[in-house]
């Protein structure tokens, strides 16, 4: 089932999430409902609280379109070890039509568990750790503008003002 995805600046994208303390047919739905929704939203990543659910569930693709689907279902995901530096665009499907440079690591290490409950590492370079990275800051309330400098933040804001009051006028 495909959920309505949260938008900036909805107060329940700055919570914090709870971890995953038993893997019940209800949780599974839940992941399954994510990947549905992330992909036709189409996204590369989305994470449970996006959707108004509090609980450490990521998923992942980036595979690209004309490829086999890779759907990565990450439980409480920790990243456990981070090296070297990236500076790419970003866009987040709860940050819409605004996309900016943000500074991560390029590689990381991510600890989990899957649907099953066993434990899995994923090894990540490039967009896929960029992935992983921003979909974990999701569980902690952080989006990726939080990230930007002062200045940067303030136009996104402002920019985010004028299409709120857009987005009135028209309705």
């Amino acid at each position: 089932m495909i959920r309505t995805i949260l938008t900036y600046p909805n107060p329940e994208l700055k919570k914090k999430s709870a971890p995953v303390t038993i893997i019940t047919e209800k949780i599974r739905e839940l992941a399954r409902d994510m990947a549905e929704t992330m992909y036709n939203a189409p996204g590369i990543g989305l994470a449970a609280p996006q959707i108004g659910v509090h609980q450490r569930i990521i998923v992942i693709d980036v595979s690209g379109h004309d490829e086999q689907p890779e759907l990565i279902i990450a439980l409480n995901p920790v990243i456990v070890h981070a090296e070297g530096e990236a500076y790419e665009e970003e866009g987040c499907l709860s940050v819409p039509k605004y996309a900016a440079n943000v500074r991560r690591h390029a590689s990381v290490v991510v600890k989990g568990l899957d649907l099953d409950g066993n434990e899995k590492v994923w090894r990540a370079d490039d967009l896929l750790a960029i992935a992983f990275q921003h979909e974990i800051d999701h569980l902690d309330g952080i989006l990726f503008v939080d990230h930007l400098s002062p200045l940067k933040r303030d136009l996104f804001q402002r920019k985010a003002r004028r299409l709120a009051e857009a987005a009135t006028e028209a309705s």
